[in-house]
């Protein structure tokens, strides 16, 4: 290939190979796989004239770490760049300390075979962005650089330039004060338990904001203390932004054992039905039910909804005949 445009190596090849990210153009050049005028360059930053001859090879990507385990999963949408998966409640994203197997990536990975051509030169699924384990919605995977390049920059803007768009569905206990409102509060460890995250003023915490709206209040009004419907829409995407924000609130989401452990004896208040369907839901009432990106190809706005799963939804009829 023949550069015509001057600038940093790295930079300029993946100018010229839009299906590769510059990011791995950056470790192909330090592997000694590209060449200026028949010169190995290991330096990304190595300075390229219009004119200059650049040689690069790259090699196939090799195989997962993880192996291909097969599994029935939910699959929205696929094509040859993405593939958005509506994820099962106690399903984990990605393989890791006590979940080498069984994870949505081992699926993946079975499923898509030989169509995923590498993320970073490894054959495997482009994670952008993850669900926690027990929280049930829609996810989107990269099968290529290009995709994931595409999409990382679009999760990293969180949705302010407009590309990216994703919407929770939650039961909180009591009623927010406002019918609509914005949590702006920086996220980190919790400071006494590594396990959980925290509304912090650590150095370390980063900021965090979630945009909430008012859906149902149960029973039907506006008596205080019960149980509220609402969405959340992220403006930033943290570890367990949404439960923890609505915890901070004073309005943690039903279900969950690990920041609305207080509200325990409230479930005692709720009607049977909707007692045992909360029981039977055994997890955070969280649903991701809305996302939309663009698409790494067309450049088209693409967008997808999810139906409540059943024991969201078996929770929700209870309170509904509240």
């Amino acid at each position: 290939m023949t550069a015509a445009d001057a600038g940093r190596l790295d930079k300029v090849l993946a100018g010229l190979c839009a299906g590769i990210s510059r990011a791995r153009f950056q470790s192909l050049i330090a592997s000694g796989n590209v060449s200026v005028n028949g010169r190995t360059i290991v330096e990304a930053r190595h300075p390229v004239k219009p004119g200059d001859e650049i040689t690069a090879r790259v090699p196939p990507a090799e195989e997962a770490e993880p192996e291909g385990e097969a599994m029935d999963l939910d699959i929205v949408h696929e094509d040859a760049d993405v593939l958005v998966i509506d994820k099962p409640a106690g399903l984990v994203v990605h393989p890791g300390p006590g979940n080498w197997t069984g994870t949505l990536v081992n699926g993946i990975i079975a499923h898509c075979g030989d169509t995923l051509s590498g993320i970073g030169g490894i054959r495997r699924p482009g994670i952008v962005h993850r669900l926690d384990k027990e929280t049930s919605g829609l996810l989107v995977i990269a099968k290529n650089d290009r995709a994931h390049a595409s999409l990382s920059a679009q999760f990293a803007a969180h949705g302010r330039d407009g590309r990216l768009e994703r919407a929770y569905d939650a039961l909180v206990w009591g009623h927010p004060a406002r019918r609509r409102g914005t949590i702006d509060e920086p996220i980190g460890r919790h400071p006494s338990n590594r396990q959980k995250m925290a509304v912090s003023r650590s150095p370390t915490a980063r900021r965090a904001i979630t945009h909430y709206e008012i859906g149902q209040f149960f029973p039907a009004g506006d008596a205080p203390g019960r149980v509220t419907r609402i969405r959340c829409r992220l403006e930033t995407g943290r570890t367990h932004q949404i439960r923890v924000h609505m915890a901070h609130l004073g309005h943690p989401i039903l279900g969950d054992a690990v920041y609305g452990s207080g509200f325990k004896a409230s479930a005692g208040k709720l009607p049977q039905k909707a007692q045992s369907a909360l029981a039977g839901l055994g997890r955070q009432a969280l649903h991701a039910s809305v996302l939309g990106f663009e698409h790494p190809t067309s450049g088209e706005i693409v967008s997808f909804a999810s139906e409540l799963p059943a024991d969201f939804g078996k929770l929700l009829d209870a309170l509904i005949a509240w």
